[in-house]
C-alpha cells in the first residue's frame, strides 16, 4: 500500500483489507451466536457502511433481513454536529430485533439519532455494529456499541466505504490523513 491523494489531501496506509476482513469475521461470529433464533433486521447506514454491510452480511448465517437508511453529518473532513436523515427507513420494525450497521462511530451524535428514531418506530431491541470506533472523539455518554470491529485513534480516514467529500469510498484498504 502506498500513499494516495484524494482531492487536496494526502493519505497514508492505515488498515489493510486483510485486517478489515479478519475483524468482520470475528464480529459476524459473535452476531451469529448472540442473535440465533432472533430473526434480526440489519439496517445499513448509507453511504459509508455499504462495503462493511456487504462483507458482514455474507458472514451472517442466521435467519435475518437487511435494509438501508441514509444519514449525513459530515462535510469535508469535519462533522457538522447536526445529523440529517436523507432517506429514511421504509420497513416496519415494530417488535423487531434491529442491528444497525455503521461504518464509523466518532462523536456518537449520528448513532444517538438513529437509535431514537428506531425506538420511536417500535424496535424491540437495537444493537449497534460498527466497523470503526473512535473512543477519543465520543461526545455522548453511555453510548453502547455492541459489535466493534476495530478501534482507532481520532484521525481522519478514507477508504472501504468512508469518504472525503464523497471520494475514496472505492478503496479496498483504509488510509489515514498524512499530516
Amino acid at each position: 500500500m502506498n500513499t494516495i491523494q484524494v482531492k487536496d489531501k494526502v493519505f497514508k496506509p492505515f488498515i489493510s483489507s486483510e485486517k478489515i476482513q479478519e475483524a468482520i469475521c470475528r464480529i459476524a461470529q459473535q452476531m451469529n451466536n448472540d442473535l440465533a433464533d432472533k430473526n434480526p433486521i440489519f439496517i445499513c447506514v448509507l453511504n459509508g457502511a455499504f462495503m462493511f454491510a456487504a462483507d458482514l452480511y455474507k458472514e451472517i448465517n442466521i435467519d435475518s433481513e437487511i435494509t438501508f437508511m441514509r444519514m449525513k453529518s459530515y462535510e469535508g473532513t469535519q462533522t457538522t454536529g447536526h445529523v440529517k436523515a436523507i432517506s429514511g427507513l421504509m420497513e416496519n420494525i415494530e417488535g423487531r430485533n434491529v442491528v444497525v450497521i455503521e461504518d464509523i462511530v466518532d462523536t456518537g451524535y449520528t448513532m444517538v439519532s438513529i437509535i431514537e428514531q428506531l425506538k420511536e418506530k417500535g424496535a424491540a431491541d437495537v444493537k449497534i455494529a460498527t466497523l470503526l470506533h473512535k473512543p477519543e472523539a465520543c461526545k455522548v455518554e453511555n453510548l453502547k456499541l455492541d459489535y466493534v470491529a476495530i478501534e482507532i485513534p481520532n484521525a481522519f480516514i478514507v477508504g472501504y466505504g468512508l469518504d472525503y467529500d464523497e471520494l475514496g469510498r472505492n478503496l479496498k484498504d483504509i488510509y489515514v490523513i498524512a499530516e
